[in-house]
C-alpha cells in the first residue's frame, strides 16, 4: 500500500460510516475495510488518553489507498475525549462496562496522574454494557467479526494479550515493550474480559509514558505497518 507525501497528512482523505451515537449524540465512526475485516484498531475508549487518538488518526492520514484488511475508531469515547474525561459524559468508564461475567456495579477508581493514587471515582454504569457507546462498540464487532482487536491505552508501556499470540509477540519486538498476559491488577467488566470470554482476540496496546511528539515517532510507524500489514 503507498503512502502520503506529508504535505498531505492534515486531513483523512476518505469518508467514515456512522456505526452509533455517543451519549451526547457526538457521531461514533469507523472507517471500514474494503474486503472482510481482519483487524479492528480502536482508540480513544479513556478520554483522557488523547494521544491514542492522535497516533491512531496520524497513522490513517498517512496512507495512500483506503483500508483493505483493517477497520479504523479513532475516538471509541468522544464524549470524554472532548470533555478530558477518562469516562464518558455520565461518568461511566467504559473499559468497566462491558457484559463480562466479571463485571461489577460498584464504583471503580483510577489514577489523577501515574504517581497518584488511584482515587479518583467513576461509575461502571447502571447494568453491564448500559453505555450507548459500549452497545455500539459491541454490535460492530458482531458484523465486523475481525479475527483480533487491537485497543490502544496509555501509560502502562506494555502489550497486553492473554493469549500470547503472534501478532502480539510480533508488535512487543516491534515497540521494544515487554508483552505481558495482563495489566497486574483486576479489570472486572473490560473489554479484555468480554473478549476472552466471547472468543474474541483483543490485544492492548498500552503506550509508555513520554512527550506526545515522542510518541508519534516511536508508535506512528508501528500502527502504519499495523494498518497496511507490513509489520515486520
Amino acid at each position: 500500500m503507498s503512502l502520503r507525501p506529508r504535505p498531505q497528512w492534515g486531513t483523512i482523505p476518505w469518508p467514515p460510516d456512522l456505526y452509533g451515537r455517543s451519549h451526547l449524540g457526538l457521531p461514533l465512526e469507523v472507517w471500514r475495510p474494503q474486503r472482510r475485516c481482519e483487524l479492528l484498531v480502536f482508540a480513544g475508549i479513556h478520554g483522557e488518553e488523547p494521544e491514542t487518538t492522535y497516533a491512531l488518526s496520524r497513522a490513517l492520514r498517512q496512507l495512500g489507498e483506503p483500508l483493505t484488511h483493517a477497520a479504523v475508531v479513532l475516538a471509541a469515547n468522544p464524549d470524554g475525549l472532548i470533555r478530558g474525561t477518562r469516562g464518558n459524559a455520565l461518568g461511566v468508564d467504559l473499559n468497566r462496562n462491558f457484559p463480562s461475567q466479571n463485571w461489577r456495579p460498584e464504583s471503580v477508581t483510577c489514577r489523577s496522574t501515574i504517581e497518584d493514587p488511584s482515587d479518583v471515582v467513576l461509575g461502571t454504569g447502571d447494568h453491564a454494557g448500559s453505555e450507548p457507546e459500549t452497545q455500539a462498540l459491541l454490535a460492530l464487532i458482531e458484523e465486523l467479526r475481525p479475527d483480533v482487536v487491537v485497543a490502544l491505552h496509555a501509560p502502562l508501556a506494555c502489550i497486553d494479550d492473554a493469549n500470547h499470540s503472534v501478532l502480539g509477540q510480533r508488535i512487543a519486538k516491534r515497540t521494544g515493550m515487554p508483552l505481558v498476559p495482563d495489566v497486574g491488577y483486576p479489570t472486572p467488566g473490560s473489554f479484555g474480559s468480554w473478549g476472552q470470554e466471547h472468543g474474541v482476540a483483543v490485544i492492548t496496546y498500552e503506550f509508555p509514558l513520554a512527550a506526545t511528539e515522542v510518541l508519534m515517532r516511536d508508535h506512528v510507524p508501528v500502527l502504519v505497518e499495523l494498518l497496511t500489514g507490513t509489520l515486520p
